[in-house]
Formats: C-alpha cells, structure tokens, sequence
C-alpha cells in the first residue's frame, strides 16, 4: 500500500494545486487561506506523529509533509512568494538568462522553504519518526534539481504548469537538448532510490521502517520520472489535464466577460467587470466595438 498511496497522492496533489491556481484571480485569496490551514494540519501532523513508530504514524508524518509542500507550491504558483524580479527576461530561448536575475525571480519562495525545512527540524528534533522530515528535504531537493535543470537547458520545460500571472518566469528558462548536470542528477536520484529500497528490504527491518522506506523510495523514483519529463518526448501534461480544465473555464468567463451580449431586442448589453451597462440604442450605421470604452 505504501507505494500505491505515495503514488495516487502525488498525482492527486499536482492536478488540486494546479485546479486551484487556474481558477479566476478572484478566488485565489480564499486559496491561499485554505492552503495556509493545511499548512498548520500538516505542522501539527508532523510535531503530533515525531514519536509515533507505527505504521500509521509513518502515514501521518509522510502526508503531513506533503501537506507543509503544498503550501509552498499554492503559494508559488498563485504568485505570493515568488520574488522581487516579475519581469520578463528578454533573450533567445537557447540562451541562459543570468544567473542573479533567475534567482531574484524565485529567491523569497526559496526563503521561505529553507526557513519551513528549519521549523520542521526542530520540531521532530531527536524523534524516532523521521518520515516527515526526509520526504520534505525530498521534495526540496528534487524540486531545486528540476529548477537547475531546467535553467542550465532541457528540451522539454513545465511552463505549460505556469498560471498566466507567471508567464514571465518560462523567460528564465532555457532550452537545450542536454545540460552536463541532468546525468549527474539522474544518476545520483537513481542510487538513491536503489538504496532506499535495499533498507525497505532488510530482513531485520521493522513494519514502520519498511513503510517509511519505501514512502520515500517512491518519492525518490518519482523524482526520477520527473527529471526524466524534462528530456523525453513524453507529454507528461496529459497526466493532469482535469487539473488545468480550470484554466480553460476561466479564460472562457474572462472573455464573457469582455465580449458585449445581445439582448433578444437587437439592442447590445455590454458587460464589464460583472457589471451590467445600462441598454443603449444605436444606430444601423453605427459599428459596436469590445472593449472601446474600456
């Protein structure tokens, strides 16, 4: 089960976070508090299962950091805890932008993980459930693999995950058939998720340390199968399309929004901002253009 749960978690998580930040601006500040409360579930979850060596306990500690990261992708991705650059970089997309612009455009989100990692450390500090903490370095980790990656050149880049309000960050990237760090990467993922695996099968090894082995194994591998996204011809996007359907919809009531609609008496009723406009009457030879008033 362990496996199973990690996997169907880590698909299920992707396509909320991305559902939730495609919805309509509007909504994102409700989403931020929402995903703020899973923030302190998840805190709570860690500190409450430190000293939990159960095979549940090794479930709660490995969801709850799952919960504190997802904290920090809503609040990436809805554009809170980005960075000081929000501007484009204008460049060829075969070129490396440079190194001190990329990390101004990310470097409060890096803070703020590095800062959540610090807390949790001390929380489950000296407790025998160490889960929680090594899934969230995991998830750090290959995360700032990705992002290295795909700053120094992959052919194939996530900016398709990127929210309109982020579009200025696929600037940073760079496009490349190969870099000399993604072997490295993949190599060094792939060992690890060998030795994880060789600890899960120890003969000796107790029901909590299988699970929580094989939780971060998985975790490991599908770190692997990301990084291997990056350079593969795999449209990898189709895996969460339910995910980005929200975009799709909001770009459709944007646009609603914009465009005038016709009332069954020929006369125009323009509709901006959700606002209704009071009805006016034109003339034949007169042409009603979007947007003209705006």
């Amino acid at each position: 089960m362990p496996p199973l749960f990690a996997l169907f978690v880590w698909w299920f998580s992707t396509g909320a976070v991305l559902y939730v930040v495609g919805r309509p601006r509007a909504t994102h500040l409700n989403a931020m508090l929402g995903a703020t409360v899973f923030l302190f579930i998840g805190l709570w979850g860690l500190w409450s299962s430190a000293t939990d060596t159960t095979v549940a306990g090794a479930y709660v500690a490995f969801t709850s950091a799952l919960l504190v990261w997802g904290w920090h992708e809503v609040a990436f991705l809805l554009g809170y805890v980005t960075g000081p650059r929000t501007t484009p970089e204008l460049k060829a997309a075969s070129t490396r932008a440079p190194l001190s612009a990329a990390i101004e455009a990310i470097i409060y989100h890096e803070f703020a993980i590095a800062l959540t990692a610090a807390l949790i450390v001390i929380v489950t500090a000296d407790a025998a459930n160490q889960t929680g903490v090594w899934t969230f370095c995991i998830l750090w980790l290959a995360r700032l693999s990705t992002k290295l990656n795909i700053y120094l050149g992959v052919p194939n880049h996530t900016e398709q995950f990127l929210p309109k309000h982020l579009k200025y960050i696929a600037t940073y990237f760079c496009r490349r058939p190969m870099n000399l760090l993604f072997p490295v990467t993949v190599t060094a993922t792939t060992l690890v998720t060998a030795l994880l695996i060789n600890q899960a099968l120890q003969p000796d090894a107790l029901p909590f340390e299988i699970a929580g082995y094989v939780f971060l194994a998985t975790l490991m591998a599908l770190a692997v199968l990301e990084h291997w996204f990056l350079v593969l011809p795999i449209p990898s996007a189709e895996l969460w399309t339910w995910g980005l359907r929200s975009r799709d919809a909001s770009e459709r009531q944007t646009s609603a929004e914009r465009t005038p609609q016709i009332a069954n008496d020929g006369e125009p009723q323009a509709i901006l901002h959700g606002s209704r406009q009071p009805n006016r009457t034109i003339s034949t030879s007169c042409v009603a253009v979007p947007g003209a008033n705006a």
